[in-house]
This record gives C-alpha cells, sequence and structure tokens, in this order.
C-alpha cells in the first residue's frame, strides 16, 4: 500500500474554521498526513485572537482539540535548517519543518513566499487550498463527499451552508464539488 501524502499546512489554512475543519477531516480519513510546528501554530494563535477576536479560551481549546487528534503532525528539530532555506524569510519555519517530516507538499496561500528554486532541492510543491483539495478529491472522489457530508451534518447545517463558507476560501474547489454534486443528483 502506498504511503499517504505527508503536507505541512501553513498557518493561513489553519485560521479559517470551515477549511481547516475540512482539511482536517480529510487527514483523519487517510487522504494525506498533516505536518505544522509550534510556530506555525502560534501564528494560528496569535491571528485567531488579534485578528478574529476568539477568546483565549476558545484559542486554547481548539489547539487543545487539534494537539488530541493530530499528535503525530508535530514537527521539530528543524531549527537547524531554517537558516539554508532561500524562500522569504518569514517563512523558512515552514519550509524548513516541510524537509524535516519529508513532506511533498506545502499548502498555502503565500505561494509567493514559497518560490519553485526555493522548493526544487527538496522535491516540494506549494499549492493553493483550493488546488490541493481539488487533487485530493480526484484522488477519492468519494471520500471527499462523504466527508463533506460528515462535515455539514457535525456542525448541523446542510451541504449548501457548508460549500457556501468553504467558497470563501476555497472558490474553484467549492465550485467543483456544487457541479458535482449537482450533476450526480440529475
Amino acid at each position: 500500500m502506498k504511503e499517504p501524502l505527508i503536507v505541512i499546512l501553513d498557518a493561513c489554512v489553519l485560521i479559517p474554521m470551515p477549511l481547516a475543519d475540512t482539511l482536517l477531516r480529510l487527514a483523519a480519513q487517510g487522504l494525506y498526513r498533516p505536518k505544522w510546528s509550534e510556530a506555525i501554530m502560534l501564528e494560528v494563535s496569535r491571528n485567531l485572537r488579534e485578528s478574529f477576536g476568539l477568546s483565549e479560551e476558545k484559542v486554547q481549546y481548539r489547539e487543545r482539540e487539534i494537539r488530541r487528534h493530530f499528535p503525530e503532525a508535530w514537527v521539530g528539530g528543524f531549527d537547524k535548517l531554517i537558516p539554508k532555506m532561500t524562500n522569504h524569510p518569514k517563512d523558512r519555519h515552514v519550509l524548513a519543518a516541510a524537509v524535516q517530516s519529508k513532506a511533498q507538499i506545502i499548502v498555502t496561500y503565500n505561494g509567493k513566499d514559497f518560490p519553485p528554486a526555493s522548493l526544487a532541492p527538496y522535491a516540494i510543491t506549494a499549492l493553493g487550498p483550493s488546488a490541493f483539495l481539488k487533487a485530493l478529491y480526484e484522488k477519492s472522489p468519494s471520500s471527499m463527499i462523504e466527508t463533506l457530508h460528515r462535515q455539514a451534518a457535525a456542525i448541523g447545517r446542510s451541504m449548501d451552508y457548508l460549500l457556501s463558507r468553504l467558497r470563501i476560501n476555497t472558490p474553484a474547489f467549492a465550485e467543483l464539488i456544487e457541479n458535482e454534486i449537482g450533476h450526480n443528483q440529475s
């Protein structure tokens, strides 16, 4: 059996709740192995507090749940690699964590901070979340649709509502799923 893809999730894709929920549910299904670092999670927590006004209690609860469900996702021991990275200085820790964990993909909105020349020596690709989710869909359409249905049910909302929320952060992916569901229902 082929090993699942190892994927670094950058802080920017772990902040929006519907997107983070979808990404983490797909990881729990075994479609890929998520990885992140303490520095990435600190950035997530800081942004949730400062930019989104979440209480400290909610921020800590979210991180505790992520730690509980994904204890194997935490990457460490990459500090010595950071100075060797040639991508944008503010995201060198992300690339170093990817190299340390032998990730094949970094999912981020900040593709410009990960130029191909910086990634090529490590055989790593940077993808936006829509492109990554579309690739997972291509790999396992039925798992993707089932996971989205379970996610909608878990939050007590319709699939249309979930897709409307995902459309904010991953418009191309949401459109693909809307078209697929519409196509399958006809």
